[in-house]
This record gives structure tokens, sequence and C-alpha cells, in this order.
């Protein structure tokens, strides 16, 4: 014999409370659904890396022993966007601290400014979190000519 709800023993049996049992919303309206969100520390540093290298002036990013392990990387299309990025992440707010080495002729703290709002604007725009700080630490300025194969296509764009 099946019980139906109805019956005593069907009665008895505590109901577990269901996630997706709730009321369903108007048709037409914007549905708002419950939940929440993560980001990852690594995402808001790979938005980061990737608006600061967007920066004319800006050769690389990371000190000399990431950019020797990043040209490795590169080497074999596997390239770390983070390079030279580090974050703090908390539930509203973000800092973020970048190394970079800027072109020689470019003006150093122009560039430092540009990364510093490039930065602050994409992390804010597509990841939703306020930039407390973003610090620019210029590790070096590349002079062409410094390395053997000062190709513009080994530039970090």
């Amino acid at each position: 014999m099946v019980e139906n709800a109805t019956t005593p023993a069907a009665q008895n049996v505590p109901q577990a409370a269901s996630r997706v049992n709730r009321p369903l919303g108007a048709r037409g309206q914007e549905a708002h659904a419950a939940g929440s969100t993560h980001i990852a520390d690594g995402v808001v540093a790979k938005v980061a890396g990737i608006a600061a290298r967007e920066v004319n002036g800006v050769w690389a990013l990371g000190g000399g022993g990431a950019r020797a392990l990043g040209a490795i990387r590169d080497a074999i299309n596997a390239t770390d966007l983070t390079q030279g990025v580090k974050v703090e992440v908390g539930e509203t707010q973000a800092a973020v601290d970048v190394t970079v080495v800027v072109e020689y002729g470019a003006q150093i703290q122009d560039v430092a400014e540009q990364v510093r709002s490039r930065v602050a604007g994409a992390v804010g725009h597509l990841v939703g979190l306020e930039v407390v700080e973003v610090n620019v630490d210029v590790n070096d300025v590349h002079v062409p000519g410094d390395d053997d194969n000062d190709d513009d296509d080994k530039r970090v764009r």
C-alpha cells in the first residue's frame, strides 16, 4: 500500500527543508536568486595583471626571477597572467601590489599612475570590489639592446 500525505503515518514524518521549494515570483519581473559569490584571489590577480599589461610604457611584470620563469612559460604557451601581481581580497574590498619593468624613455611616475588607475578600474568594474590601494613597485627599466631578443613581439602586451 502506498501512503499519501494525508495518512497519519506520512503526517508524522518531518519534512526536510528544501532550498528549491520556494514560492515563485510574478512573471515578467526580474528574478533575484539567493546565494553567495566567492571570487578567488587568483581571479582578481589575473584581472589586475591583464590591466597592468595594457598600460603603455610597461615592458614586463614581475621581478627578475619571475620574468625568467615567465619566459619559460611563454615558450610553452602557458603564460602566467598573474606574474608580478599580489592581491589581498576581502568580502567587498581588494588591495593590489604590482611589480613592473618600465620601458626606458617612459615617464615612470606617469606609467605608475596609469597602472594604478587601470588596475583599480578593471578590478572595480569586472570583479565588483572596491579597490582600497594599488601599490606599484618599479623593479627595473628596460633599455633596448639589453636583451639578445629585443623583438617588439616579446613585450607583455
